[in-house]
């Protein structure tokens, strides 16, 4: 009876003391983003709440508050920040069986509403899986983005067996690390373009040759592809032709305007496919990516930042050249 009743009360503390959140309350640059008082989410019956310790930084993150996306996560305002995250789960549902109190775990919100970025979180049981043991709060949170978009690209939008020559544009960037380390186990050759400091980590994820963009043109090297996987956004389809076999495939995973009509309407006629990932996610990538973790993928983070640096830690993010991911500890 006595641990129960702590418990309630506990909770009733919990529910009128109000949480920190990073919110915006318009479109902008990182200076939009702002540490808020917010009450702690209510818990229904088929809802998990969760403790968050850690959300990494995407790409995608920046887009969503700088108001790329607009036309997909509207104008209504304030909206949360931060997609994938990591923590323990404070409280359940009554109609929740999958998951308990104290389990540690691992997953990502609504891609277009984000919300991550909170002491608190409410999420379904699609959305999480149990943390691997075998990584910290930081690692987990920085798996789920660009995990679940590596297995996307290799499971739905290529297809890699023994030899494929496939070169890899931001090989040591977040998808970039899962990627390479997945390729690699599949049998692709891989190049991997990646800066100086990048080098030891894309030969350790399994790259067979190395670019410094920094230093050569990918373009002007004499060698063609199978795949070439965009991960910088800054290499275009058709730069990329000449380095594309007749029978080939490019992927984009940050597309500018008019890229999806644009594929469709090239696909038709060319052998050179373009192809775009659209982050679409599962609870099958999270459990995939969890047993991968536990046979020894590696996953990076390059830089921690806490919560009160959120504004420092997006900049330094948007600069580019980090190795695997930025990740903000709560």
């Amino acid at each position: 009876m006595l641990p129960a009743l702590m418990e309630a009360c506990t909770a009733v503390i919990r529910k009128n003391r109000p949480m920190n959140k990073v919110i915006y309350t318009r479109y902008g640059n990182a200076d939009v983003l702002q540490i808020a008082e917010a009450a702690v989410p209510t818990l229904h019956e088929n809802d998990i709440l969760v403790k968050v310790k850690a959300v990494s930084i995407n790409p995608l993150d920046w887009k969503l508050f700088k108001g790329e996306m607009k036309m997909i996560s509207g104008f209504r305002f304030p909206k949360g920040a931060g997609i994938d995250f990591s923590g323990i789960i404070e409280r359940t549902g009554s109609r929740i069986s999958k998951f308990k109190k104290t389990d540690e775990v691992f997953g990502l919100t609504d891609v277009f509403k984000g919300g991550a970025l909170a002491e608190y979180i409410i999420v379904g049981e699609k959305d999480i899986a149990i943390k691997p043991k075998n990584i910290s709060f930081e690692q987990a949170a920085a798996l789920p983005v660009v995990g679940s978009s590596a297995l996307q690209i290799l499971d739905k939008l290529v297809s890699i067996k023994n030899g494929t020559e496939l070169l890899i544009n931001g090989a040591t960037g977040g998808i970039g690390m899962i990627v390479t380390q997945l390729a690699s186990k599949r049998g692709a050759v891989i190049t991997a373009v990646t800066n100086l400091k990048g080098r030891e980590l894309a030969k350790r994820w399994g790259a067979d040759e190395i670019i410094d963009y920094k230093t050569q043109n990918i373009l002007s090297i004499h060698k063609t592809f199978d795949i070439v996987i965009d991960l910088s956004g800054k290499l275009t389809f058709k730069n990329a032709k000449p380095i594309l076999k007749s029978e080939s495939v490019f992927i984009s995973t940050i597309p500018g305007p008019g890229a999806i009509i644009g594929s469709f309407i090239n696909n038709i006629f060319s052998g050179k496919k373009y192809k775009i990932l659209l982050l679409k996610a599962s609870p099958e990538y999270l459990k995939s990516l969890a047993a991968l973790t536990e046979e020894g993928l590696d996953i990076m983070v390059e830089k921690s930042y806490p919560l009160t640096s959120v504004k420092e830690a997006y900049n330094e993010a948007a600069k580019g050249g980090i190795l695997g991911k930025v990740v903000i500890t709560i």
